[in-house]
């Protein structure tokens, strides 16, 4: 397994996505829809593979992987390793795809911004081309939440999810010992999510418990993308909220006729509990039952370095965070077993909420798809193929768990005996996957990168007190119907 530098330099678009590439024809696309021969080519090939420097630092053991998953000895992969910035990437794959360009053949795409480029024709159709075996397992066992962002309009595939990422709430078991909570309490809130008001109440008794530390509970509020895509998405989407109505039906499209819903109750009280959480329950719209104080203003500046790094360093009790985070705090030399790990909190039951999918312990969705170039040859497409039969084993995808720390695709595979056999993360499979099972994935459409960066605007101020949260969502609704329209 070869490495090779980014070619080219990606384009400065600040986020946006809407490119050059939705007139495309089928020919122009090099065959999106044209079936691929699934034997393996009998000739030399070097597949080309846009990953990220992850794959890249761990190539030799990957493509280890990859042979013994059973990848013909013919078939090469080199390494492309992109930017570690995801709005990088996609400025990247945008310029290549756009363009026509034949290599790299395969695109690691985050799940966030892959529907756009479906949506521009500018990705092969796998259900058109594959072999009903291999799409209908990823149909019938993948998570599902995962699948639906490699999905197109028409319901076709379009990618094959690689790793799924679902954040959960991280706690120090030691310090809720100390406020009378023992391993009986650890062990129902592993997989039986609480609600936010037990959580605040929980995370105020700890604080008073352990005075010498500093924050309660620690996560992102900066303006950025992780507020609209993930943190307001799980806080809002957890009390029954919702960006555009029903999202069974609405959270893809389509565009320009669907409601937009940020300013109802749901959503508004979402905003309520993250104020008291911040300034207590004397703020002017403090969300009643819930216990305040317990969370720093600074978490409207913070992404997700600077709020682990509190909570690592010994001065938060609470922290909600990416799986990634659960292998630095769960460390010998960190936390060890006293970290422990639980789902989301919720505001209020999936039976309570009004819109499918909301409600309980939601997650946000992030994570990673193998995506394939219509551009490339025939003879690339081939070779590909058999590049992606590979990644799709159950070895491999328990071995890139071992190696990297991707999470299988699969909820199935959680529950094996070598996945928890995996340091530190093994240890909490079970909370791992009832996040899974209940992510959300942000509204990605065309004119999300724009919506976006709007949504954690208003959203913040409205966080910062700076606006009231019927104030903000009123506005906010107003300028995303004005940006649905123009689509």
């Amino acid at each position: 397994m070869k490495a090779a530098g980014a070619s080219g330099v990606a384009a400065s678009l600040a986020g946006c996505i809407s490119g050059t590439g939705g007139d495309q024809t089928e020919t122009e696309a090099g065959g999106s829809q044209t079936p691929i021969n699934t034997e393996a080519p009998s000739e030399d090939v070097t597949v080309q593979w846009a990953a990220d420097t992850r794959v890249n630092n761990n190539r030799e053991a990957i493509f280890q992987s990859l042979r013994e998953a059973g990848l013909p000895d013919n078939i090469t992969v080199e390494v492309i390793a992109g930017s570690q910035v995801t709005n990088n990437r996609q400025n990247q794959y945008q310029q290549w795809l756009s363009s026509g360009r034949e290599q790299p053949t395969l695109l690691m795409m985050d799940s966030g911004w892959t529907i756009p480029f479906i949506a521009r024709n500018q990705l092969q159709n796998l259900s058109q081309t594959l072999p009903d075996s291999m799409t209908s397992r990823v149909e019938e066992n993948y998570f599902e939440a995962s699948v639906g962002t490699a999905k197109g309009a028409n319901g076709d595939l379009y990618g094959i999810p690689l790793f799924p990422d679902f954040p959960t709430m991280q706690y120090r078991k030691d310090l809720l010992r100390n406020a009378g909570y023992g391993d009986s309490d650890f062990e129902t809130w592993a997989t039986e999510s609480m609600s936010w008001v037990e959580f605040s109440k929980i995370t105020k008794e700890a604080m008073n418990a352990n005075p010498d530390t500093q924050y309660g509970y620690t996560f992102q509020a900066s303006v950025y993308e992780g507020l609209s895509c993930c943190d307001f998405n799980e806080f809002m989407t957890s009390y029954g909220g919702a960006f555009f109505g029903n999202p069974a039906e609405n959270l893809f499209g389509p565009v320009g006729d669907r409601p937009v819903t940020v300013d109802e109750q749901p959503v508004l009280d979402s905003i309520k509990m993250v104020r008291t959480l911040i300034n207590g329950e004397d703020d002017e719209h403090a969300l009643d039952g819930i216990t305040g104080n317990i969370a720093p203003e600074a978490v409207l500046q913070w992404t997700e370095e600077p709020s682990r790094k509190p909570f690592t360093g010994g001065d938060a009790i609470m922290h909600r965070n990416w799986p990634y985070s659960i292998n630095i705090n769960g460390a010998e030399d960190v936390f060890g077993e006293d970290l422990g790990v639980m789902p989301i909190p919720y505001g209020v039951t999936a039976e309570e909420a009004q819109y499918p999918m909301t409600g309980g312990p939601v997650a946000a969705l992030g994570g990673w798809h193998v995506t394939l170039n219509p551009n490339a040859s025939q003879l690339q497409k081939r070779a590909a193929l058999q590049v992606m039969k590979a990644m799709m084993t159950e070895q491999f995808k328990l071995d890139i768990f071992e190696i990297i720390g991707w999470i299988p695709p699969e909820p199935d595979l959680l529950d094996s005996d070598r996945a928890a056999e995996v340091p530190v993360i093994g240890r909490y499979l079970s909370q791992l996957k009832v996040a899974g099972e209940n992510a959300i994935p942000r509204p990605v459409t065309v004119v999300w990168p724009q919506q976006s960066s709007k949504i954690a605007t208003e959203v913040n101020a409205a966080y910062a007190r700076e606006k009231s949260p019927e104030q903000a969502m009123s506005d906010l609704k107003n300028t995303l119907e004005q940006i649905e329209q123009s689509a």
